[in-house]
């Protein structure tokens, strides 16, 4: 990392130098928590939940991801965020392309480095789908990754890649589950080969996966994210993950989404009762492993 980007990267971590990261980036997913009719939930509705999660949960971490469609820039405006808090900005668009069988990310129009930049963020973050099995080092995506890389380093921004492998139309689950641990640590060493220099990734299944993904990205930092399996359930796989070589966790689902289909006030009660505790757990497990 450049010395702006190791500063950076010191501002995501606790104090016993873990990654810790509440994301909250999610559009459709946070509205699917808030109601069972995901339709009906409003911009300001969603814009709300999202500024009660900066102020009430946000803080129970080093760092916070937030997305610049509905968030940002009003969340920094308003002084909804405190500056104490590492600001992750989210630049990928909710949903994906297909094109021969595979999915592609897409950019929230118009967002680059710079523009995180002028968002007030701390740090960058984009997601890019990959299945190692047909996608390498000459892959458009391998291209996509590396081309973001280099505009990161441009503005001396750090980046986070974060990369979700996925079941293909046809493959049975019996099949993916099969290889989706070998999928994960190929992922992540075609990403770090194209440069990222910090990785968020699905929890490849065991320990001895997690060693795996360690060993295959060595000297990069990894996190665990929680995909929105429970909260003891993803403590457990944190604590494996770190044991494997990890470097932290980002969790969003988790930690909020029991805490949102309810009115405000009951919420802002529930992240303050129920989802900042489960922040504190997650830097008890990653400080102590």
């Amino acid at each position: 990392m450049t010395t702006a980007e190791r500063r950076s990267f010191d501002r995501l971590l606790t104090p016993g130098g873990r990654l810790l990261i509440v994301a909250a980036d999610q559009r459709n997913g946070m509205k699917a928590a808030m109601s069972d009719e995901p339709g009906t939930v409003s911009f300001d509705e969603l814009k709300q939940a999202k500024y009660d999660i900066a102020e009430y949960l946000a803080t129970a971490a080093p760092a916070v991801l937030f997305d610049p469609e509905v968030a940002l820039p009003g969340m920094v405006d308003d002084a909804a965020l405190s500056p104490s808090t590492a600001l992750v900005v989210g630049m990928d668009a909710s949903g994906f392309d297909t094109v021969d069988g595979v999915r592609y990310t897409k950019y929230v129009d118009g967002v680059t480095a710079r523009i995180v930049r002028d968002l007030g963020g701390d740090v960058a973050k984009m997601l890019f789908y990959m299945r190692a099995d047909r996608q390498g080092l000459d892959s458009l995506v391998a291209q996509q990754i590396r081309d973001l890389v280099a505009e990161c380093e441009r503005e001396g921004l750090l980046l986070i890649v974060e990369i979700l492998v996925y079941r293909l139309e046809g493959e049975t689950e019996e099949e993916y589950a099969r290889i989706f641990p070998d999928l994960v640590v190929d992922a992540a060493a075609i990403t770090a080969a194209c440069g990222a220099k910090v990785l968020k990734l699905q929890y490849p299944g065991s320990a001895d996966a997690c060693a795996r993904v360690s060993a295959a990205v060595p000297g990069v930092p990894w996190a665990v994210l929680s995909a929105g399996v429970d909260h003891e359930t993803f403590v457990g796989q944190v604590a494996e993950a770190v044991a494997g070589g990890a470097r932290g966790a980002m969790a969003g689902r988790s930690i909020w989404k029991d805490s949102m289909s309810v009115e405000a006030g009951i919420r802002r009660e529930l992240l303050v009762t129920r989802a900042r505790p489960r922040v504190g757990e997650l830097q008890a497990v990653l400080d102590r492993t």
